[in-house]
């Protein structure tokens, strides 16, 4: 099997100098600006986790982890429920990251809370199974040093 690389490149551009640079470490905002390539993409605001002075109204680069994780395992369970002919008719996911102030700080893990809702006459324990092989394919869960974790839950319509 041929092995394929693909490469992203973003920018990210911190926009919180307010006069005094890094002079202290309460001197300068955390705000940030993430853009992609071409700016055809809106841009994403973002700062610092609030228990690091950031500013609670933008997102923090460990809010964006918990999302890409999240949105990853969507992509692949909806591939794979249509490939298997489980036909989503809605998809939502409240996943949650905990992370310890060690002296070095680290996630120790995602918990991924799909809520599915599938046709009345689709098979729901095969669903339910979709979502293992989901994770087993998520590229973003393959690329974590801890655990994710997936407690889906099922609905028929």
């Amino acid at each position: 099997m041929k092995r394929v690389q693909h490469h992203y490149t973003v920018n990210v551009e911190w926009t919180g100098n307010r006069g005094e640079g890094t002079s202290a470490y309460r001197t300068y905002s955390r705000d940030h600006i993430i853009s992609a390539g071409d700016g055809d993409k809106a841009a994403i605001a973002g700062s610092a986790d609030p228990a690091f002075l950031g500013d609670p109204a933008r997102w923090n680069p460990e809010e964006l982890l918990v999302a890409a994780t999240s949105a990853c395992h969507k992509l692949w369970y909806l591939h794979l429920c249509a490939d298997a002919g489980i036909v989503v008719q809605s998809y939502t996911d409240n996943p949650e990251g905990t992370m310890v102030e060690e002296p070095e700080g680290r996630f120790t893990q995602i918990q991924l809370k799909p809520c599915v809702t599938i046709r009345a006459q689709d098979d729901v324990e095969l669903a339910r199974s979709l979502h293992h092989k989901a994770h087993q394919y998520c590229f973003i869960a393959n690329s974590l040093n801890f655990p994710v974790f997936c407690e889906p839950e099922i609905k028929q319509a």
